[in-house]
């Protein structure tokens, strides 16, 4: 019998919606940012100076949100940069997530599957007797393609967050578990602030979901150590990886005005600090 020399994860890995985005888009990616570390300084998006506001914009957007959803006054909160005040007009005038229940903001949940750690980290989870609802803000421009949708609801985003609010979210519910049934989610889009996406969830997709998850940890976890990963087919994506170059996919970035192509690419995802897990409240 030939043993196979499979990868051994860091002992504090945790999986996490970006980093199975990041194998489901391109195995050889999440080899090198995960299990191998490397360090490539390419640039991800040209002009770079436009790319890092914009960046910067998406994080202080956040921020401002965060804020007002803790209660600090609206007149203390002054964006300063024209986009961020265009965006936060947008969320003031539509209010996506003006409801009553009880708010949990910028709340990480964690649960084992396939006996390793997942975790998601949460713009906000608003509980109700009879409902769980995930609210996300996106500051990208909301895809526009004919099937845009569909890829929305399949991005490891959707699963992980939905899946996990029911699998590790009774302590937000005063211990009471949570069923599929009640959770939905909601993406909303600063661009397009009357167009947000919201798909309800129930215990079909719960269960085709953790069979997906369950898969994909299991994947990873089978795949060779000391041989390059496959790299992605879809080519068009290697624009904005720092590690173009490294696999011979192009060495110039790609244009900011064409991210809008990858369709919430991980260019807006924030990585997870994940030794930094916040504690739940309960």
């Amino acid at each position: 019998m030939i043993l196979r020399n499979v990868i051994q994860l860091a002992p504090n890995f945790q999986f996490s919606q970006s980093s199975l985005q990041d194998y489901v888009e391109c195995k050889r990616r999440f080899q090198l940012r995960y299990i191998e570390r490397v360090a490539w300084p390419a640039v991800q998006a040209q002009p770079i100076l436009e790319h890092e506001a914009r960046m910067a914009n998406g994080q202080a957007f956040h921020r401002l949100v965060q804020q007002q959803l803790l209660g600090i006054p609206e007149n203390r909160l002054t964006p300063v940069d024209d986009d961020l005040r265009r965006w936060w007009q947008a969320y003031s005038e539509t209010r996506p997530a003006d409801i009553e229940g009880r708010r949990h903001i910028e709340i990480t949940l964690a649960a084992t599957l396939a006996e390793q750690r997942l975790v998601a980290q949460y713009d906000l989870v608003v509980i109700t007797p009879q409902t769980a609802q995930i609210f996300d803000w996106k500051t990208s421009a909301r895809p526009a393609k004919p099937d845009a949708t569909r890829r929305l609801f399949e991005r490891m985003q959707t699963r992980v967050y939905r899946y996990l609010l029911v699998r590790a979210g009774a302590d937000l519910n005063g211990g009471q578990a949570i069923a599929p049934e009640q959770v939905s989610m909601t993406y909303w889009f600063a661009e397009t602030p009357e167009e947000p996406v919201h798909f309800p969830y129930n215990a079909d997709q719960f269960a085709a979901d953790e069979r997906v998850l369950t898969n994909l940890i299991t994947e990873i976890q089978m795949q060779e150590l000391n041989s390059p990963w496959e790299l992605t087919s879809q080519e068009r994506m290697c624009a904005f990886c720092p590690y173009r170059s490294l696999c011979e996919r192009g060495v110039e970035a790609g244009e900011t005005q064409a991210e809008d192509e990858i369709e919430l690419s991980t260019l807006e995802t924030l990585d997870l600090d994940l030794e930094q897990i916040a504690e739940i409240p309960f």
